[in-house]
C-alpha cells in the first residue's frame, strides 16, 4: 500500500502558475507508474499527465506545453507545474500511483488503486 499526500493548490489568476506536490510513502517499490489527475464540479476524474519507471511521460492535450510532471525519488515527491493557468484548469486535483503488473492506460483512472485526497486549484 501507497500513502499519497497532496499539497500546494490554491487560488491563482488566468495565466498564472502553481506548482503542486505529491509527498509518497509505503511500498513504493510496488508502483509501475504515477499520474495526476483532475475532477471538476459536475465532471468525470480525468488523466492529466503521469510518468513510469522507465521515465516515460504523458498528458493530457488539454495541458500540453503548460504543465510539467517530475519525480524526485530523493524527496519521495511527485510534482506538477503548471503554468499558463486557464479557467478551464480548475478543479480538485489529485495523485495517484498505478502499480506493477495492474496494467491499463495511463489516463483511465481504474488503472490505479492507490490515491491522494486532494488538493483545490481555483483559477479566476
Amino acid at each position: 500500500h501507497v500513502q499519497l499526500v497532496e499539497s500546494g493548490g490554491g487560488s491563482v489568476q488566468v495565466g498564472g502558475s502553481l506548482r503542486l506536490t505529491c509527498a509518497y510513502s509505503g511500498n513504493t517499490f510496488s508502483v509501475y507508474s504515477w499520474g495526476w489527475f483532475r475532477q471538476a464540479p459536475g465532471k468525470q476524474r480525468e488523466g492529466v499527465a503521469a510518468i513510469n519507471s522507465d521515465g516515460g511521460i504523458d498528458y493530457a492535450d488539454s495541458v500540453k506545453g503548460r504543465f510539467t510532471i517530475s519525480r524526485d525519488t530523493a524527496k519521495n515527491t511527485l510534482d506538477l507545474q503548471m503554468n499558463s493557468l486557464k479557467p478551464e484548469d480548475t478543479a480538485v486535483y489529485y495523485c495517484a500511483a498505478n502499480p506493477w503488473g495492474f496494467g491499463g492506460r495511463w489516463y483511465d483512472r481504474t488503472s490505479y488503486n492507490n490515491w491522494g485526497q486532494g488538493t483545490q486549484v481555483t483559477v479566476s
